[in-house]
């Protein structure tokens, strides 16, 4: 497919724990997504605080690390046409209280930090972020 972008969506422990991954998937696949690879896994908490190196400086980052590195997460490579700007709009606000209604974070997210999704904030990342889960 011509235009087709990847970027890199990680379904987070709050939501596992939740059972509400499959859920979650389909809302990406009714959305236009092809989850293109998935894999489910639990990352120590150095992967974590590699991948989340760009928040190194911030307050919030050793909170961050520790929470991914919680429980299973499911890391997916989402495609499609303009994938990095349609899957942040679907997810919504990083605070789910603040988020649109219909979006992932207002639906499932417990709150700033427990908020069932991240994805990639641009396509240069979204390469860093794919090589990170998926590197072969």
């Amino acid at each position: 497919m011509s235009n087709t972008e990847q970027t890199l969506s990680i379904i987070k422990p709050d939501a596992v724990e939740r059972n509400l991954d499959n859920e979650i998937k389909q809302i990406f696949i009714k959305n236009g997504f092809n989850i293109f690879k998935e894999k489910k896994i639990q990352i120590e908490k150095s992967e974590a605080e590699k991948f989340y190196k760009v928040h190194e400086t911030k307050p919030f980052y050793s909170d961050l690390c520790s929470y991914l590195s919680s429980g299973p997460i499911v890391a997916m490579i989402l495609e499609k046409k303009n994938a990095v700007a349609d899957n942040r709009k679907l997810m919504g606000a990083t605070n789910p209280k603040d988020a649109e209604e219909g979006t992932i974070r207002k639906k499932y997210g417990i709150s700033i930090d427990k908020n069932s999704v991240h994805g990639s904030d641009s396509v240069e990342n979204a390469k860093i972020e794919i090589d990170f889960f998926f590197k072969d």
